[in-house]
């Protein structure tokens, strides 16, 4: 290998080092902001795990009338 085709693969491989990581950092960016755990509203995310039960509870009291066996057929030992 000539001394010009090896500075050429050179500055390729710097080339694509620096547009891989320019990439990574403009994505980085793009994310939102993790906020610290206390800047949530605990009583929002209570009523909201609230809503979230009964909504659980519907479907699965809709899944017993639909597919009685459904529990036994998906079970994953998660009760």
């Amino acid at each position: 290998m000539d001394p010009l085709e090896f500075v050429i693969s050179i500055v390729g491989m710097v080339l694509m080092f620096v547009t891989f990581w320019i990439l990574l950092l403009r994505k980085d960016r793009r994310r939102p902001p993790i906020e610290p755990a206390g800047d949530y509203d605990l009583g929002e995310l209570a009523a909201m795990a609230e809503s979230f039960r009964d909504r659980i509870d519907t479907l699965e009291s809709i899944l017993d009338a639909e597919v009685p066996d459904w529990r036994e057929q998906n079970e994953h030992g998660d009760r």
